[in-house]
Formats: C-alpha cells, structure tokens, sequence
C-alpha cells in the first residue's frame, strides 16, 4: 500500500533537509502511528502521499504508484484513493452536513444516484444520520470531525490519512474519533495517523513508527509513544 524505500528530502527554498535516509512499508489494512516532535518529518511524509512533495532521493509507492514519476493528470487520481482527515476539519460553514460529504463526491464527478446511496453510508458510520441537514455552527467540535471522516470515506478510499485528528478535542471526544478510526480500520481500510497524543497512542497498541529530527528512529509493531523517554 505506502513503501518509502531510502527517502530523504531536501527543501530547495531553505536546504532543510526534512527526510533522512528513511525506509518503512505499510501494508493493506494495518493502522499506523507517525509520531514525532514538530519538525520530525511527520508532515513531509504526509504531502509525499498526498503527492505535493516528491522525494529528492529514494522512491516512495502509493498503492503501487511511483509518486516521483506521476504526470500531472495521474495525480488526481491516485488522490481519489486517498482519504484525509484534518485537525481543523477545514468544513464549508455556509453548507450542510450532508453537502460538505457531497461535495468531495461531486469533485470527482459522482452522480446524484451515488451521493444518495453512498452518503447515508458514511454519515451512520461516524454516528451522525440525524444531523444531516445541520451546519456546521450547529455541530460539536467532535461532530465537526466526524463530518470530516465522513468527506474523508466518501469515495470509499483505501487508504485513510488523519493529520492529529484528535488535536482541538477533548479527551472523551478524542476517544470517541479513536473508535471510529479503528471501526474504519476493521472495515479494510489502512489508516495512518501522525499525533501526539501519547495517551491515545499508547491505549490503541497499534504499530508506532517515531520520527526525530527527520530521521526513522524506531518502528514497533505493538507500540508505544516514546518520544522523550
């Protein structure tokens, strides 16, 4: 699903060299922990996938994709098969619940047919059916994110990326989107999550890869959050 074989990147504006020399691969279906310091490397990783960045040396593969070697016009599509979740949910306030989840699905040309069965799908899945026809303002911090994931799950992605998805919320409704993304994650789709929230992290006992000044420094299958330590 993701590989990064021997990736370091080197920002041509400042020469900071954000990516050192760094190798894992995730497979379909696991949940994985990025974890590390602000300035780790945790969001170069995140904009490779994403395909904003390219590596300046190594390759990294998403869902079988060279990211380094894709045309602009690839480019859409492969982030078709990627969802991704926000700290700041990054919802349209002046639209519904039910239009925010539309519209990812409208940008990629869906029919009314396909948002009207697909939509009631994901809005139970994050628990939010009745609020379909509520704005933003209306919602909770923690129903905020789940709009999010449900944009994110719309075009039924294979793989889902949560940028400290839990960053703005309080521990109980933090714990209630850690639920959620492991439902998601039991459901087939592989979930990566850059956070640092070591409660959360170290209560999940899923795979934690911990990145220190741009360098992979640890990768445990059943980890724990051990920055600091």
């Amino acid at each position: 699903m993701i590989i990064f074989n021997n990736v370091t990147k080197i920002y041509e504006d400042n020469k900071a060299r954000a990516l050192e020399d760094v190798s894992f691969h995730v497979e379909k279906g696991e949940f994985v922990f990025l974890v590390g310091h602000s300035g780790a490397g945790k969001s170069s990783i995140i904009r490779m996938l994403l395909c904003e960045e390219t590596p300046t040396k190594g390759k990294v593969y998403v869902n079988g994709h060279d990211i380094g070697a894709l045309s602009h016009k690839e480019i859409p599509f492969l982030r078709r098969e990627i969802g991704v979740v926000f700290q700041d949910f990054r919802l349209l306030p002046s639209r519904t619940v039910y239009e925010n989840v539309a519209f990812a699905m409208r940008i990629v040309g869906a029919s009314t047919k396909q948002m009207r069965r697909r939509i009631p799908e994901v809005l139970n899945m994050v628990g939010l059916s009745r609020k379909a026809k509520a704005y933003p303002s209306q919602l909770s911090g923690g129903e905020q994110q789940r709009v999010s994931m449900a944009r994110a799950l719309a075009n039924n992605p294979s793989i889902l990326i949560a940028d400290e998805p839990t960053g703005n919320l309080d521990s109980e409704k933090a714990a209630e989107i850690m639920a959620i993304l492991e439902d998601i994650n039991n459901r087939g789709t592989t979930i990566l999550m850059a956070t640092h929230a070591e409660k959360l992290v170290n209560e999940m006992h899923k795979r934690v890869i911990t990145l220190d000044r741009g360098h992979l420094i640890s990768d445990q299958k059943e980890g724990v959050y051990t920055i600091g330590i």
